[in-house]
């Protein structure tokens, strides 16, 4: 199975999440009336549609190279990404006018016990999809799987606010206490729609790799530098999955075509041991010449 079908496994996965939610937590709202409990089932709405877009945006990034897209199509995620971060927002905005609304107009709450268990059952479903899309897109660097598993962590713990919300109303009778969590809640959804916002955007401006697998290349780009041989220009990009890296090589004029083909060879093998998903573009140069130097500052 190739990596772009497992991929969207995983995101069908989320959608089956999402549906069984949105049926737990709106019943779980419509037995009790809160809103900390209507604001829960509106985010699962949310999460089917950002399911939907995940999936969308793996099937287009798992496109190959083609005319018109010679890097292939994996910067497809970060727009999957974004707009997860921009659905979050909006789910943080209802729950946070929901709960404003609610604080100044408190209602009494019914058949707590039955909301709450149906509620916890439904995180309990969250979170382990969550669990299994964060650990997925780590491994394969999607950043549309993490971004689908951190999103359902933000209804997690939407979650786990509004039961805590329930249970101060019926342990201190004080009713605005379920608007309150309901609120903070929001707020602290508002923090992961930044998060992933600006890791998207990051993505979209061609961000380099972490700066510790940076300093893993220049190690073993070291390893072939000599009194003959010097290394400058060192790029890296990420591109969804993908990720990239150039070098200029200075190597002796009197080098053959042959012999500098080898060595650039010997770099991209021996860099691609360590980064297998790493794609490796190494132009040699003579070193005596000095146009060879012009671009010695990237």
């Amino acid at each position: 199975m190739s990596t772009s079908t497992k991929l969207t496994r995983y995101a069908w996965l989320s959608i089956a999440a999402a549906l069984v939610t949105i049926g737990l937590k709106t019943s779980a709202w419509y037995v009790t009336g809160s809103v900390g409990l209507l604001s829960d089932a509106a985010e699962s709405f949310v999460n089917l549609f950002a399911a939907i877009v995940a999936l969308v945006a793996l099937t287009v990034a798992a496109k190959p190279a083609d005319k018109n897209h010679h890097f292939g199509h994996t910067k497809a995620e970060y727009f999957s990404a974004a707009l997860e971060g921009l659905m979050i927002f909006i789910a943080a905005a209802f729950i946070i006018v929901s709960s404003i609304e609610r604080f100044f107009n408190p209602q009494a709450l019914d058949n707590v016990g039955i909301g709450l268990g149906v509620s916890l059952v439904a995180a309990a479903v969250n979170g382990a999809v969550a669990f299994i899309l964060i650990r997925a897109g780590r491994r394969h660097r999607s950043i549309t799987l993490v971004a689908d598993g951190k999103h359902l962590l933000t209804d997690v713990w939407t979650s786990a606010g509004v039961v805590v919300g329930v249970l101060l109303v019926v342990l201190t009778g004080w009713e605005r206490l379920d608007a309150v969590v309901g609120f903070l809640v929001g707020i602290n959804i508002l923090v992961t729609g930044w998060q992933l916002i600006t890791r998207s955007t990051a993505g979209f401006m061609d961000v380099s790799l972490p700066k510790e697998d940076n300093e893993r290349i220049k190690v073993i780009l070291e390893s072939f530098a000599s009194d003959e041989v010097q290394f400058h220009a060192l790029r890296t990009r990420e591109a969804g999955r993908l990720r990239f890296m150039s070098v200029d090589a200075l190597v002796p004029g009197r080098w053959t075509v042959q012999q500098s083909h080898d060595f650039a060879e010997d770099i991209s093998d021996s860099i691609r041991a360590e980064f297998p998903e790493l794609v490796v573009t190494t132009h040699v140069e003579p070193i005596e010449d000095p146009r060879a130097y012009e671009d010695a500052d990237l």
